[in-house]
């Protein structure tokens, strides 16, 4: 039994101590995990002041630099302020000096102005004695007079005025004999005088319109590009503007002929243009003649508009300052009419101020009085009559409409502007060398050409060139055929020799073209 629980103890025991080992063991190891934790925590601790000593360092550092870099801010904001502080307060200095400057006048002036109030007061005080003396003096004289003569002041009086009466009537009645005497002598003279000096004060040279215009060129080369390939280029010219080019053997020049000034000035723009563009062919110079047209047409306005500013004229209506444009293009028996009718304004407000009539109505008057010559569209009216008719629908006065109407007597004149237009239109006409009736005719024998062509079916233009030795005519291809265009010739002949009177011979050409455009895309 001993035997047996002895080793038993001796095993249990053997387990204890190995047990009590092990917890010593490990709670050795455990110091030991301890003191290595406590020492790794003791450096974090340490590595963790030190990083926040750095991290404090590095913030005291930056606030410091924001706070010298807002008191900077500050100081220049406090300095900018003590400036404009110290500007105002310069400012408010100068205003009180200033206003202690007037004060000082102020003060100076009330001085001198009661000094002046005395002095005046002391003279009306004066004034007023004498003058009560001078009453007292006048009465005592009134009354020896009336001792003396035996009449009272009242009855004196009555018998002077009724002697002078008589005398002045007697005295006006032989002046206003004398001065209508001598105004019957030097009335005649007078009238002279205010027209002789009205004509004299005016000398506006006349040009006389012509119907050829000379394009220079800077070389002959030119020339063969202007009339193109078989002169189609020359044709399209002739075609879209109705001006016939001459090209001949005159050295860099090309003549431009045609009755109507209008074209003849696309006619040269035009071809101005192309040559300095280079590019001439049909289509081109179709584009650049409308464009020149839109051009002419623009350049009519700003022509109506320098014409009233130079004459002084204000309020007119824009249509008649557009048919003002249009008389620099018209001419009336070879005067220029837009000349003419500037010189008809200044000669009507000379002469009206000579006779002390409104000046202005007068040259408005005078410079609008031929506007009936450059109408849109032909009329029947004359044209005195067609252009009062303008001025009235524009809003013209009636005494300018008069005016406009009366100048060749078609109606009954109203005003004292109307005769004023009427001899200064004379005046302006009769000069040696302003017209030409024989230059009028021609041009309205052009005119009546075309007019002519126009009167047949299916004719789109119509141009008189060569001086109207020729007209020709364009026709619409879908309504005259190559047979008709033959027979439409025919009869506009005969219509000419039939209608008109003229010398030498007409030829008419009609052109008939087609034409097939398609675009490619």
């Amino acid at each position: 039994m001993e035997g047996v629980l002895f080793p038993a103890l001796a095993g249990i025991i053997g387990l204890v101590i190995g047990f009590i080992i092990a917890k010593m063991l490990e709670k050795t190891k455990a110091n030991k995990l301890i003191v290595d934790t406590k020492d790794k925590a003791r450096n974090i601790i340490k590595e963790a002041r030190v990083e926040a000593e750095a991290i404090k360092k590095d913030k005291i550092l930056q606030a410091k630099e924001k706070f010298i870099e807002l008191k900077s801010e500050h100081e220049k904001v406090i300095l900018s302020r003590e400036k404009k502080v110290s500007d105002v307060e310069k400012r408010v200095r100068d205003k009180e000096s200033q206003v202690s400057n007037e004060l000082d006048k102020s003060k100076k002036n009330n001085k001198s102005l009661q000094k002046k109030e005395a002095d005046y007061d002391y003279k009306i005080e004066f004034l007023e004695k004498r003058e009560s003396e001078i009453e007292k003096i006048h009465k005592r004289h009134v009354d020896m007079l009336e001792q003396i003569s035996g009449l009272s002041a009242d009855e004196a009086k009555t018998e002077l005025v009724a002697s002078l009466k008589e005398e002045a009537k007697s005295d006006a009645m032989a002046f206003i004999q004398d001065t209508v005497e001598e105004a019957k002598m030097t009335a005649q003279q007078e009238a002279r005088k205010v027209v002789l000096n009205t004509i004299q004060r005016v000398g506006v040279e006349q040009a006389v319109e012509n119907c050829v215009s000379v394009f220079n060129l800077e070389s002959d080369d030119v020339k063969g590009r202007i009339i193109g390939r078989e002169g189609r280029n020359i044709r399209a010219l002739e075609s879209a503007t109705g001006v016939e080019i001459i090209v001949d053997d005159t050295p860099e020049a090309i003549i431009l002929s045609c009755f109507d000034p209008v074209r003849r000035e696309i006619a040269r723009l035009s071809m101005h243009k192309l040559v300095t563009d280079g590019r001439i062919h049909p289509a081109r110079i179709e584009e650049i003649v409308r464009k020149t047209e839109k051009q002419i047409n623009q350049e009519i306005i700003e022509v109506g508009k320098r014409t009233v500013i130079d004459l002084g004229i204000h309020g007119l209506h824009p249509e008649l300052i557009k048919t003002v444009g249009r008389m620099k293009y018209r001419s009336s028996y070879g005067q220029n009419l837009l000349q003419h009718s500037r010189e008809v304004a200044n000669l009507c407000g000379i002469m009206a101020a000579e006779m002390g009539l409104n000046a202005k109505a007068a040259k408005r008057a005078g410079l609008l009085h031929d506007i009936g010559k450059v109408p849109e569209t032909e009329s029947e009216l004359p044209h005195a009559i067609l252009g009062m008719q303008w001025a009235e629908k524009y809003g013209e006065k009636p005494d300018v409409c008069n005016a406009i109407g009366a100048h060749h007597d078609e109606i009954e004149m109203k005003s004292m502007l109307s005769p004023i237009v009427q001899v200064c239109d004379a005046i302006s006409g009769a000069r040696p060398g302003a017209r030409r009736q024989v230059l009028d005719s021609y041009i309205q024998r052009l005119k009546d050409l075309e007019d002519i062509a126009f009167g047949f079916t299916g004719v789109q233009k119509a141009y008189a060139i060569q001086a109207g030795r020729e007209l020709r005519v364009m026709v619409e291809s879908t309504k005259v055929s190559d047979t008709k265009a033959a027979e439409l010739s025919f009869n506009i002949s005969q219509k000419i020799q039939n209608d008109m009177t003229y010398p030498g011979q007409v030829k008419v050409t009609v052109i008939r073209e087609t034409r097939a455009v398609n675009v490619a895309k």
